[in-house]
């Protein structure tokens, strides 16, 4: 990657689907001279780049990566197996002197399973009970014109990208027993797009023009058992079995147009940018409505003085529920969602920029983001946004376009690049985020941290000695506790607890504190450069703030369930000893390895 840029307002009018903020990511071009690359070897991970020419007018990049964390946390006695591979290449052809024809692909592969660990413990065992079995790939290739024109150039880019996610989840751990199966699912959603834009200046005017037209496909096949049915002790019915099931297949298109218009005035102090798009769709019921979605947006900065800028910027943006939600099946087999909204996002954003020296930049960002159309839950009447990170299908069911939300506060960057041997980049946000369900009152989002704040520090020794300092700070995330009568019912079947949403995100994890620690070796040769290198993630062995757990108590050999009564533990779990693990446990990953590059 040559570049990465990160909008967090204000962005241009060409991206579409984007309502908080856009990454942009710039792949640099292969060594047109001669070929060269590096191999990087760690106790965590493998990897190989490589680039170089293939023809006097092509370039090629490709690289490979593929990690060894399953075999570390088996090391250190972790449940938990991570595995992945990723992939990128890029060819580069220049076609004549005004046109360039580029091929990307990126891709990756990812594995999760849980093992039962040598020596278990009350929260091991839950990690193995509540993880799902986790199979997930995802890919995306494409091809991109790029012609010269008078005043300046046009893009094409036709490109698919597929994401493939399937998990497995059974009482107990178990595998491959259909009978105590408690989550299936199995998805795929593609995308195959077309995009055109162009890009000129004229008489001091850059504006830039084009649409977009996309073939998506869904498919999602889920399953889960809610609870088994609970019998009262003369065998009559207490409460039914809960069960869910979709299966959906959907297919539509989607479509966009947009505009972009920028000047500067005043001798170059002043820049003004304008854009508006439009997006549609196929499936919703009005998403055929280009007014719906009429996205307009303008962008302010004024230079004070050659050291200090200002600038502000407005707009309101769009972006379609998850496909999840789309495609979401009630028991008879309609698409219940269809009447589903975009969401809607305004901007208010203001700032102020100083700049002492060419090698030195402080920012101060104030901004404030309204959300409306927010996808509810019909079953619960909660946000999407308030539901938190889990391995369950968020979205899959009835929802409402009901909700609305606000994130509000300020930003404080600085950055110094390498001077003297030393760079430091050091930033620090205040954040709110809150949303609201069916009874319109808001409530902190499963994000709302409050403080957020990542510092850097790097420094260049003799001998080839250079050393990296990272510290990052988060406030408490909100959650929400657990229903304890119903987490001990259908802890049997869920091997989790069975949260409170009459208490919805009421209680926060404390904050989060982490040091990281690097530190490099480089021996250079004529045709290659040795790097050894040691990392430890979470130097200081600080504890790592992790959600509570409900379980009911084990003995401590494992081999059953402690109860009340010495008997066996009941269906409803009602003689079982609940309790609340707090597993904030330090995780510190302390790897070597070394890098050769060629």
């Amino acid at each position: 990657i040559e570049d990465v840029t990160l909008s967090s307002s204000g962005f241009d009018a060409k991206y579409d689907n984007a309502l908080a903020s856009v990454f942009q990511f710039k792949q640099r071009e292969g060594n047109p001279d001669r070929i060269q690359g590096n191999f990087r070897v760690s106790g965590t991970e493998a990897a190989l780049t490589v680039e170089g020419p293939l023809a006097p007018k092509t370039t090629f990049l490709a690289s490979v990566r593929r990690s060894y964390l399953q075999y570390f946390f088996q090391l250190i006695d972790l449940p938990i197996r991570p595995s992945y591979y990723d992939f990128q290449a890029k060819i580069t052809h220049k076609l004549n002197k005004k046109t360039t024809l580029t091929a990307i692909g990126v891709g990756a592969i990812d594995k999760f399973r849980s093992a039962v660990p040598r020596e278990t413990t009350p929260d091991k065992e839950f990690e193995v009970r509540r993880n799902p079995a986790a199979d997930q790939w995802n890919y995306t290739a494409g091809l991109t014109l790029k012609r010269l024109i008078n005043n300046g150039f046009l893009n094409v880019a036709l490109s698919r990208n597929a994401f493939n996610n399937g998990l497995d989840r059974f009482e107990d751990g178990q595998t491959e027993n259909e009978s105590l199966r408690v989550l299936k699912v199995r998805s795929r959603e593609t995308e195959n797009k077309l995009r055109l834009d162009v890009n000129q200046s004229v008489n001091g005017w850059r504006y830039s023009f084009g649409g977009m037209a996309q073939y998506v496909q869904f498919t999602n096949d889920f399953a889960a058992r809610i609870r088994n049915e609970v019998r009262n002790p003369d065998s009559s019915l207490a409460s039914p079995a809960v069960s869910v099931r979709s299966v959906t297949d959907i297919g539509f298109a989607k479509f966009g147009l947009f505009g972009q218009v920028s000047r500067s005035f005043l001798s170059n102090r002043l820049g003004v940018s304008a854009g508006v798009r439009t997006d549609m769709n196929t499936f919703t019921d009005a998403g055929q409505n280009p007014l719906r979605t009429l996205s307009p947006r303008v962008s302010v900065s004024y230079a004070l003085t050659d050291q200090w800028n200002i600038n502000a910027s407005i707009g309101r943006y769009f972006k379609i529920p998850t496909y999840t939600v789309l495609g979401f099946r009630n028991p008879v087999g309609t698409l219940v969602n269809r009447n589903a909204d975009y969401i809607a996002s305004n901007h208010y954003v203001g700032g102020i920029e100083f700049l002492p020296k060419p090698t030195t930049r402080f920012t101060l960002e104030g901004f404030y983001k309204q959300y409306s159309r927010y996808p509810v839950s019909v079953q619960d009447g909660i946000s999407i946004a308030n539901l938190g990170n889990t391995f369950n299908a968020i979205g899959n069911e009835a929802i409402t376009s009901t909700g609305k939300g606000q994130a509000y506060g300020v930003e404080a960057f600085f950055q110094q690049k390498l001077v003297k041997n030393l760079f430091v980049v050091a930033s620090y946000t205040y954040v709110r985020s809150l949303f609201s369900g069916r009874d319109g009152v808001l409530r902190p989002s499963a994000w709302d941290n409050r403080h957020l704040f990542s510092g850097l520090l790097g420094r260049k020794f003799k001998r080839g000695f250079e050393m990296g300092l990272k510290y990052r700070f988060a406030g408490g995330a909100p959650y929400t506790p657990f229903d304890l009568a119903a987490s001990q019912r259908d802890f049997q079947i869920l091997g989790e607890g069975v949260l409170d949403f009459s208490r919805l995100n009421t209680q926060r994890l404390k904050p989060l504190n982490q040091f990281d620690f690097r530190l490099d070796k480089k021996w250079n040769a004529r045709r290659f450069t040795f790097d050894l290198f040691l990392d430890v993630q979470n130097a200081f062995v600080l504890p790592t703030p992790n959600y509570p757990s409900f379980v009911l108590s084990r003995a401590i050999d494992g081999s059953g369930y402690i109860t009340t009564d010495g008997r066996p533990l009941q269906a409803n779990g009602s003689n079982g000893v609940p309790t609340i693990l707090e597993t904030n446990t330090p995780f510190v990953t302390p790897t070597i390895g070394f890098i050769i590059e060629f």
